[in-house]
């Protein structure tokens, strides 16, 4: 049984991304000699280590490969090996704090989707958070849209491209991912992505892949471990939480990228980015104070008076939770009041 607990599916989404940023770090690092479709195989192969090792102690092994929906995880990881690629690539060609500046556009895609393809009831308070979130993400990007810095530099017009297109795929497969979560448990999700998504990246040896060093193999490997592990804290975010509500929490990787790019490359970012880094996060803890504040609402007309603790909705008499949901039931949604179903 999954309860919704936003909280907990923002700090999920939250170690997601700092190990997403870790891992982005370690692809600029070798992208000046290793291809990146060999890049791609490392990252989608070696990501089963953490994997195995996070199915063997919750003890679901064969749910690994019991699936009801194999079209839907070959769908998804066409989708995630093309960002990935894309992704990869654009870090090729921008520092790493642009590369992860210029995916903020992923977030504001993902909530149109979410309300397009999932049929997701997104309130007033998200497109608001999402909406200022985008705007300090075009604050950030304004040394590159204007003069000539869109052109010259580290920030090419063919990385701002790449990176753009990187951006639509990621918002696409969090879409699958969403779809998956109904029928799927989160160990099969991402077997099945490290499994197909494996098998795309070798369709580009005739490309020409390299022989690794030692130190390169070394980071070739911890980008898969590091993308396994974000990838099980990302799948389990979306058990806990609507993808209209985590995608302001996005942006975060801003942060990371900002103390990782100058620690590794020496790359300290612009005044601007600063600037609209803090227009994001004004953005995403407001989301969070809406969303605190609507599930004490809902529940108080489901249960009666609650005990805000300012932490969790309790209820003053039995702890339902309201909203649970197990894989394979429908989505949580909001609640008519003096009712247990979700409003269609």
């Amino acid at each position: 049984m999954f309860a919704v607990n936003p909280p907990l599916a923002i700090s999920l989404k939250v170690l997601s991304a700092l190990a997403f940023t870790l891992m982005s770090a370690s692809v600029k690092l070798v992208s000046d000699r290793v291809p990146v479709g060999e890049i791609v195989f490392f990252r989608s192969f070696f990501m089963l280590l953490p994997l195995l090792v996070w199915i063997m102690l919750q003890g679901q092994v064969l749910s690994v490969l019991r699936t009801r929906n194999l079209t839907g995880h070959f769908r998804r990881s066409i989708m995630s090996t093309s960002s990935m690629f894309m992704n990869f690539l654009a870090l090729a060609y921008l520092p790493l704090t642009d590369a992860v500046v210029l995916g903020y556009t992923s977030p504001f895609i993902l909530v149109v989707l979410a309300a397009l393809l999932l049929k997701e009831t997104v309130q007033g308070f998200r497109w608001i958070g999402t909406a200022v979130g985008f705007a300090g993400v075009v604050v950030m990007l304004t040394p590159h849209l204007t003069g000539e810095g869109m052109f010259s530099g580290g920030a090419s017009s063919i990385g701002i491209m790449i990176a753009l297109s990187g951006a639509f795929l990621t918002a696409g497969a969090i879409i699958q991912i969403r779809r998956l979560v109904d029928t799927e448990t989160t160990a099969a999700i991402i077997f099945y992505l490290a499994l197909f998504s494996s098998l795309l990246a070798l369709v580009s040896i005739p490309a020409g892949w390299v022989m690794p060093t030692a130190r390169e193999a070394a980071v070739l490997v911890g980008i898969g471990i590091l993308g396994g592990i974000g990838q099980i804290l990302l799948t389990l975010s979306f058990r806990y939480g609507e993808a209209s509500t985590l995608a302001p929490f996005e942006y975060t990787t801003m942060l990371w990228a900002c103390v990782i790019g100058w620690i590794a490359f020496g790359d300290w970012p612009a005044p601007a980015v600063f600037a609209g880094g803090g227009i994001v996060i004004l953005a995403g803890v407001f989301v969070l104070w809406r969303e605190h504040a609507e599930v004490v609402h809902r529940r108080a007309a489901l249960h009666g008076p609650v005990h805000d603790t300012g932490e969790a909705a309790i209820p003053v008499a039995a702890p339902v939770a309201a909203g649970a949901v197990e894989p394979g039931a429908a989505k949580p949604g909001p609640m008519k009041p003096g009712s247990m179903r979700p409003l269609p």
